[in-house]
């Protein structure tokens, strides 16, 4: 397993981390989500990815049960939370640790960073950063960062307003991917910013929940070399069977940067289906927008 330093941390974490979506995803049952959690961990893979709103909080579960009988310890263990409140922040927080069946998460999120005003409540008085600070504090997170899939003048807000407040994230999640490099760039506008700052950069969605799978125009394993190739320190894969994971634990061991020519055709292949975001649906409509559907999560 190949690792990389997680921003100005010094964590070293698996350059491909397990999506924890997929592990309640149709079809998958519980005992396949505790064995490719533990798979992956025996591999070497490190990071796990999960979210408070996960399929209702099952994905938590069942990543909590793969992590007894010792697999804790083997885990860079990261979540997400949808609250923007202090009070609804620190409510899904005790949610997410007993599911986990953990008194510690590693890296604790702020989840869909997708509105301007997102920056402004989760630094408000009373809002979700007050909480994650006293929970660090108490010792139930290590570190603190933000998601966000919509746009890089979102995350860049996000981190102007929290350089207002005094606070620099510990780490950055968005949408790493080849139709990203060529439309509303994270890539471009966001990875150089978070770099300067030393900020751990985190990459998701390389296959774009593998819409971008149906262009025909690259495949898997393309997707997840020319995310790796990016300067980011983890990109997180969703893997719903144990031939995805091996796939993915196989470019993780096996990695070796696509050549400037390779990236130069990939580019080529994709240019037509980056055009307007049409495959970037995360992007450009409302689709995977759970807290635009659930507003109730943000407290």
């Amino acid at each position: 397993m190949q690792y990389r330093t997680l921003g100005s941390t010094g964590e070293r974490v698996s350059i491909v981390g397990l999506g924890g979506y997929h592990l309640s995803a149709f079809g998958v049952t519980e005992d396949e989500a505790v064995r490719m959690v533990r798979t992956a961990l025996d591999e070497g893979l490190n990071f796990l990815d999960n979210c408070w709103d996960y399929n209702e909080g099952e994905s938590e579960r069942r990543m909590g049960k793969a992590l007894r009988d010792g697999y804790r310890e083997k885990a860079f263990l990261m979540t997400k939370l949808d609250g923007r409140t202090s009070a609804s922040a620190a409510r899904q927080l005790e949610q997410s640790l007993e599911r986990l069946q953990t008194d510690c998460i590693d890296l604790v999120q702020v989840h869909e960073v997708i509105r301007f005003v997102d920056a402004e409540h989760v630094f408000a008085r009373d809002g979700a950063i007050e909480a994650l600070i006293e929970a660090k504090k108490a010792g139930k997170l290590r570190y603190i960062g933000f998601t966000g899939h919509k746009s890089p003048e979102i995350h860049l807000h996000m981190l102007a307003v929290a350089e207002q407040n005094g606070f620099t994230f510990d780490a950055v999640q968005m949408p790493i991917n080849v139709l990203d490099a060529q439309y509303q760039s994270f890539e471009v506008d966001v990875l150089p910013a978070l770099e300067t700052r030393g900020i751990g950069r985190l990459g998701m969605k390389p296959m774009g929940d593998a819409i971008i799978l149906r262009t025909m125009a690259v495949t898997p394993v393309d997707c997840l070399r020319y995310a790796l190739s990016r300067d980011v320190n983890v990109v997180i894969t969703g893997c719903d069977s144990m031939r995805v994971l091996r796939q993915a634990l196989a470019v993780a061991t096996n990695f070796t940067p696509p050549s400037e020519n390779e990236i130069a055709q990939i580019l080529q292949r994709t240019a037509e289906f980056a055009a307007g975001g049409k495959y970037e649906l995360y992007k450009t409509a409302t689709g995977f927008d759970g807290t635009t559907h659930h507003p109730t999560w943000l407290g």
